[in-house]
């Protein structure tokens, strides 16, 4: 067991002593690491070991897969993979099982020329003699990729083993630094960009896709990477990438877009910024539309909307935000939302307000049939991340269909509650679009205040803004209720 601030004090070979059982009786691994130090996250440390692996040569890289043992064999191998063999109860092996592990891997090396590798932590036997037999019949370019990428699961596992119970003990202060920069409010315009189509009909919206004449973002993008240390503690600019470059980088990848939505947006320009620097950690980038609107025309002397002039819209905005993270040579999707806000909805009668507590601190008269005026802040997440970008239209849930499902459940809704209203309005969501994981709600009461009770021969009343403070609601509904 070890610390990162232990590791980042010892020696050269002290390190490679330390860390040279993560990858296989391959120490050099660990050797050629040293030189990235200090190191402050795990992630950061595997990361720079795994890049070590990936930039050797084919035949170094063949010498480390070679080292790896045969799953199931009872010849002498290292320490930590007697472990990991016993904890998938491949040191138990009965004779049968033996020789049928014994047959398939023979065969796997006499066609690869290295023994098959398998993360088997957590693994059953089973599990791995299906993975083994399948993986024979792989062509090598293939299963040389796989076996690597295995290594690295492997290596990945060890080195949690090895730092886990001291990073569970370090003190607060210890724990990795907050540090990030960004650039906020970086607007951008495109006409003419491919429009959304092909959108999957629901009974509550008439929305079928937008003509994207006019695609209007504010985004807000926020890195952050070990690298970008020495900037904060030493001034040292070499690996910071300049705020305005951000900007231009947004700007001009609105203009290489192919896709039709924010979500595609924010998820193509995330992916091309980590793939152009190859040096920040992770990306957190957030966007909202700014609406425009098609103006009025006259069209074969009729009234119609205008393709070429467009308002500015003061409504409902929606927007998306994503967060990227480097892992190896992959880049992850570790969260995407997308939402709409400032929608205001009221609904005339048809809701009311009863049975709350009433005590010594109530003034707040109990009411059957009200107005009710609510802000909403809608969000929701897809269960596949991916599906957000739009690329698949059917998948895609748009902002404006989301709108629509709150306002008819509104108008249906015999409402006892915002509580029970946001509530309804998830579940319908839920039910229209399978393909998401969750609906968020934040919501505001602002309810109108009564002047003039009743007008006469009238339904009419008079009413007022309302007095601050507000209410004011956080609610999430899922699939477990439906």
């Amino acid at each position: 067991m070890t610390t990162l601030s232990r590791l980042n004090e010892l020696n050269n070979i002290e390190f490679t002593k330390e860390l040279g059982d993560i990858f296989e009786h391959s120490p050099w691994v660990a050797e050629k690491t040293f030189a990235f130090r200090p190191f402050y996250s795990v992630e950061a440390l595997l990361r720079v070991m795994t890049d070590v692996v990936e930039t050797s040569s084919h035949e170094e890289k063949l010498r480390l897969l070679r080292s790896h043992p045969q799953l199931g064999s009872n010849k002498k191998m290292s320490p930590v993979s007697v472990n990991e063999q016993q904890s998938a109860g491949l040191q138990e092996l009965t004779e049968n099982e033996f020789q049928q592990f014994l047959s398939l891997n023979d065969s796997y090396y006499d066609k690869f020329g290295f023994p098959f590798i398998l993360a088997v932590k957590g693994r059953s036997k089973k599990e791995i003699y299906s993975n083994l037999k399948d993986r024979t019949v792989n062509s090598f370019d293939y299963e040389f990729k796989q076996a690597l990428s295995e290594v690295y699961k492997i290596a990945s596992i060890r080195l949690e083993d090895k730092m886990e119970k001291e990073l569970q003990q370090m003190p607060e202060e210890q724990h990795p630094r907050i540090m990030s920069y960004g650039k906020g409010d970086v607007f951008a315009y495109r006409t003419f960009m491919p429009p959304l189509t092909g959108v999957k009909k629901i009974p509550e919206s008439d929305f079928d896709g937008r003509s994207n004449t006019i695609f209007g973002v504010s985004v807000s993008m926020e890195i952050s990477g070990q690298g970008f240390l020495p900037s904060f503690t030493k001034g040292d600019n070499s690996l910071v990438v300049a705020t305005d470059s951000m900007k231009n980088f947004v700007q001009k990848h609105l203009g290489s877009y192919e896709g039709t939505t924010i979500e595609g947006f924010l998820l193509f320009t995330g992916r091309a910024f980590l793939n152009k620097y190859e040096h920040v950690d992770t990306l957190k980038m957030s966007a909202e539309n700014l609406p425009f609107e098609a103006a009025a025309a006259l069209k074969d002397n009729r009234h119609a909307k205008s393709g070429l002039v467009f308002k500015k819209s003061r409504n409902e905005q929606s927007g998306a935000s994503i967060e990227l993270v480097r892992s190896g040579k992959t880049i992850e999707i570790i969260k995407q939302t997308s939402e709409i806000s400032g929608l205001q909805l009221v609904k005339v009668q048809g809701n009311s307000f009863t049975g709350f507590i009433r005590d010594e601190y109530t003034t707040l008269p109990e009411d059957s049939n009200r107005p009710l005026f609510i802000y909403l802040a809608i969000s929701w997440e897809y269960e596949n991340k991916e599906d957000a970008s739009g690329e698949y239209h059917q998948n895609y849930a748009a902002a404006e269909q989301i709108k629509d499902i709150a306002a008819v459940v509104f108008d249906e809704e015999v409402t006892p509650s915002i509580q029970h209203l946001i509530f309804q309005i998830g579940r319908r969501v839920l039910e229209r679009f399978p393909q998401l994981r969750q609906i968020t709600f934040q919501s505001q009461n602002r309810t109108w205040d009564t002047v003039i009770e009743e007008i006469p021969l009238t339904e009419g009343k008079v009413y007022t803004e309302p007095r601050l403070p507000f209410g004011f609601q956080h609610f999430s509904v899922t699939k477990e209720d439906l």
